[in-house]
């Protein structure tokens, strides 16, 4: 396709879009191969975001274990036990599990529970997200590849396929990973040595920091956690020096058989405490598209791993030799701190605290931004904080309900013991739901053999199914906690998802045919108006009942009617040039298009007035090429024959100063676009200056191009000029008569309370107030 919008004077002005450098950015994050500074510099920032809460481990993991389950005997097998437990929990989990395997299963870039969801809902039919299309596999980012599926792996595909039972199971499963991370987001920043009044202070702090974005708070927070890991490695250095050189023969796997043998349930129920020594491996995975697969390696298996493997190995070491822990000396990490340094090891403590908070969330960020998408939460505002590194994002409602919870648990549990039980429960159920659909990726995706998806669980699966095990049993001493908020957002989750998708199988049911809509003619039936109307719509086939609705009781609508899908599609993100999916209905003269816009779980979507600009150009794009592109043996005017039209790159869209400049341009070249500019229009509605831009269309006076093609160019642009209005439906959503007590309960109280208190359509779509038209409809579902 041809570049037909080229810049017209020499005196111009580019117009800053916003949008279009994120989308620049977010495939040039994945394309672009990216040089060693900046891997290091990514690598860098992740140590105060993604592994803050890894990092911090140390203070609590040795405290929650001999907290009452067992006991330090001189012996010292207890404690050589527990080092040979922590050592080959963090190598086979973070190291082997995360660094090696689960980073290796990114979807173009990004990561997380929803991620490996979207991986297999594109290599097998299982997704729940209704108006799926096949023309959304053609997109260069839904990258399934041409290796045959191994047989077991036809099998597997083949009964996930069939049975609707499995599509809705591996939802819930998904949706479990989710919810259980955004626990972990309320539980982590309230575990904190310090006194309730400071770690609440310190709390509202570190929320209200949260709107700076990501990069900002890493480069602010790495340097905290960069002198934690190196004061902790140190410290664990001196005390395997001075207190015990030959600890190091408790990492062999032959005390973990010892520690269980003597402790026996007590060792058991001890696994909750060792199990906090990996709290926070998960924001590897799920912070992956804040930064890169390397860099978050790097950093990993340079500094973060040694630096924990030699404090744990310090604690060891101290305690070995120390058995009198009683009345204020119990057995932690300050005891083994020398008593010089105290006092500045633990104000660098709070602070690493206070960042071990932020990789969780931030991956709570991330992900409830994926379930948004995937239509799983309810509509919040998504604020994109970096227009160079993609996927940075803050959400102010969950920042604040995020913050209310953390402090409704500091004030109401203040005990550690009682909140680490309840973060390891969250933490591990994250790992299980990761392991489980990994095991069918292997299997679907990576195309292994089975036996190796049946290693992986086994292997992993059993290591997180004793420590979850040993988690649950501490029901009562705080681990109902993730439980009870799993519970909260897993059924506003599915409400919200079940509302969504019978609403769209309402419109499904009830669109009206197209069959009707051409027998009334180029008019419609009623008076068309100039100007153009945009009725937004989930269909992407059909005429939805809203269009009837309205000109039932008005008998009036724009010459140019646009059918605008915005849909959401199981990939990290569109690239700008695949973005609109044009077409029409109906002949030419009724003047009927349709518009599917494809957005991935991590694109941002554009505001309303460059969403206005762009698709009017790529409709006229579409007019424009229709002609050169299609048979004379084939019909346009049936419904569903679409073509893909690229977002406007920033440089194609220019801002001239004066008219006078646009108008000698178009004069002087013969093959000026059809959209030859955006200027600006200053206009003064109060003491202030408003600045607006508009398209204009200056048609060439080229005869090579076709009378039709210019007559219909001409009409959209004296629609544009006129003005464009938004037509959406205002749904109200009820339970058919004769439904059971559960779907009225769900759909008149539950999905009822949340539509009326999260963000309406026409606010998360960013249409203004004074071209919005709402059309009210009742849906009987």
């Amino acid at each position: 396709m041809e570049n037909w919008h080229r810049p017209l004077c020499t005196n111009k002005i580019d117009w800053y879009y916003p949008q279009m450098d994120l989308e620049a950015g977010a495939y040039a994050h994945v394309a672009q191969k990216e040089s060693w500074k900046t891997i290091l510099t990514l690598a860098y920032q992740s140590l105060g975001v993604v592994y803050g809460d890894l990092s911090i481990s140390p203070l609590y993991v040795y405290r929650n274990t001999f907290a009452g389950d067992i006991e330090h005997s001189d012996t010292n097998e207890e404690i050589y036990g527990v080092l040979s437990f922590v050592f080959w929990t963090l190598t086979l989990i973070p190291l082997f599990k995360y660094v090696f395997i689960v980073l290796k299963a990114d979807d173009n870039g990004e990561g997380g529970t929803f991620a490996l969801y979207s991986l297999l809902c594109r290599h097998a039919k299982i997704s729940l997200l209704p108006n799926c299309q096949m023309a959304d596999e053609e997109l260069s980012t839904y990258n399934i590849d041409d290796f045959p599926q191994t047989k077991a792996g036809s099998r597997v595909k083949t009964v996930l396929e069939k049975c609707r039972f499995f599509h809705t199971m591996l939802l819930i499963v998904a949706l479990i990973g989710t919810c259980m991370v955004i626990g972990d987001g309320v539980l982590t920043p309230a575990i904190s040595d310090a006194v309730v009044p400071i770690a609440c202070l310190i709390l509202v702090g570190l929320f209200a920091l949260q709107h700076y974005g990501t990069h900002r708070v890493g480069f602010m927070f790495a340097p905290i956690v960069l002198t934690w890991l190196l004061c902790i490695s140190a410290i664990g250095l001196y005390n395997i020096i001075f207190w015990n050189p030959h600890v190091y023969r408790a990492l062999s796997p032959y005390y973990m058989y010892n520690f269980l043998k003597k402790t026996q349930r007590g060792g058991w129920m001890s696994l909750g405490g060792i199990l906090l020594c990996i709290t926070g491996s998960e924001a590897m995975f799920a912070d992956l598209g804040h930064y890169s697969q390397l860099s978050i390696k790097i950093a990993f298996t340079s500094l973060v791993y040694p630096a924990l493997i030699l404090a744990y190995m310090g604690q060891a070491a101290y305690i070995s030799t120390h058995h009198d822990f009683t009345g204020a000396y119990q057995i932690g990490f300050y005891v083994s701190v020398p008593e010089h340094l105290r006092w500045p090891v633990l104000a660098i403590a709070i602070l690493a605290s206070v960042v071990g908070s932020q990789a969780v969330i931030t991956g709570t960020f991330s992900i409830i931004k994926q379930s948004l998408a995937l239509g799983c939460f309810p509509r919040v505002k998504v604020v994109h904080t970096s227009d160079k590194i993609y996927g940075q994002i803050y959400i102010p409602e969950i920042n604040w309900i995020l913050m209310s919870l953390c402090l409704a648990v500091t004030i109401g549990f203040r005990d550690t013991k009682h909140m680490g039980n309840a973060s390891g429960l969250a933490v591990i159920t994250v790992m299980l739901v990761t392991t489980c659909l990994m095991s069918l990726v292997i299997i679907l995706c990576w195309h292994k053999n089975a036996l190796l998806a049946f290693l992986f669980i086994l292997c992993f699966g059993s290591i997180e199914a004793l420590y979850f095990s040993a988690s649950l049993i501490k029901f009562r001493e705080g681990a109902w906690v993730p439980l009870v908020l799993a519970f909260i957002f897993m059924f506003v989750m599915y409400v919200w998802h079940y509302g969504t998708i019978k609403k769209y199988e309402f419109d499904l049911q009830n669109k009206v045919s197209l069959k009707w809509l051409l027998g009334l003619g180029p008019s419609l039936g009623i008076v068309r108006v100039p100007g153009i109307g945009l009725i937004h719509t989930e269909l992407v086939t059909g005429v939805p009942a809203i269009f009837t609705h309205f000109v039932t009781n008005l008998p009036a609508f724009h010459q140019v009617l646009v059918f605008v899908c915005i849909k959401s599609v199981p990939v990290p993100y569109v690239r700008p040039e695949e973005r609109y999916l044009i077409g029409r209905i109906g002949p030419k003269e009724y003047r009927l298009y349709r518009c599917i816009v494809r957005y991935g779980y991590r694109d941002a979507h554009i505001d309303d007035h460059e969403f206005e600009n762009q698709l009017v150009f790529s409709i006229g794009e579409f007019i424009r090429s229709e002609r050169q592109n299609l048979s004379p043996n084939v019909d346009s005017s049936q419904d569903g024959r679409m073509t893909v039209i690229g977002t406007p790159r920033r440089e194609d869209m220019i801002s001239d100063e004066t008219d006078e400049c646009m108008q000698s341009a178009s004069a002087s070249n013969p093959r000026s676009p059809i959209i030859q500019s955006i200027h600006d229009i200053i206009e003064v509605n109060s003491p202030k200056l408003v600045r607006r831009k508009k398209v204009r269309f200056l048609l060439p006076n080229s005869p090579e191009m076709d009378r039709t093609v210019r007559d219909e160019l001409q009409e959209l642009s004296d629609a544009k000029e006129a003005g464009t209005a938004f037509i959406i439906g205002h749904s109200y959503v009820k339970a058919k008569r004769g439904s059971s007590f559960l779907r009225k309960f769900v759909i008149n109280v539950a999905y009822e309370f949340l539509r009326k208190n999260c963000r309406g359509p026409s606010a998360a779509l960013n249409i203004p107030h004074i071209s919005l038209l709402e059309v009210g409809m009742v849906y009987q579902v």
